[in-house]
């Protein structure tokens, strides 16, 4: 044998069947079944005394799922990426626009006849 001594390979020393014994009684369990509206069903078990939540997200699509076959919940509405200049029109009127950009400038305008600012 090369290099492998007494060795079996693959297992370690104290290594067992596993089984119950090792880990000890399996706690009583409760299948629960959600439903996306993409018809997908998900099997999800529970311990007997958890509280089943309402909805779960879909492993396979990751959208919501319900326990109501008939009427799983709708898929979440994404809203679209908006920039720091769509969020900043949101809050300003085109006018206080004007009013800040003009009062900037104008401090820019001070601070570089003081010499403060040489570009």
């Amino acid at each position: 044998m090369a290099g492998g001594g007494n060795a079996i390979r693959g297992s370690r020393v104290g290594a067992g069947p596993m089984g119950e014994a090792e880990r000890g009684e399996a706690a009583p369990r409760q299948n629960v079944t959600y439903f996306c509206s993409r018809e997908h069903r998900t099997l999800i078990a529970f311990a007997v005394e958890a509280q089943v939540p309402d909805s779960w997200d879909c492993p396979r699509c990751g959208l919501p799922a319900s326990l109501d076959s008939d009427n799983p919940p709708p898929p979440v509405k994404i809203e679209p990426y908006k920039t720091h200049l769509a969020y900043v029109k949101e809050r300003r009127s085109d006018a206080e626009a004007k009013d800040i950009l003009e009062e900037a400038l104008q401090t820019l305008r001070t601070r570089r006849k003081n010499g403060e600012v040489i570009f």
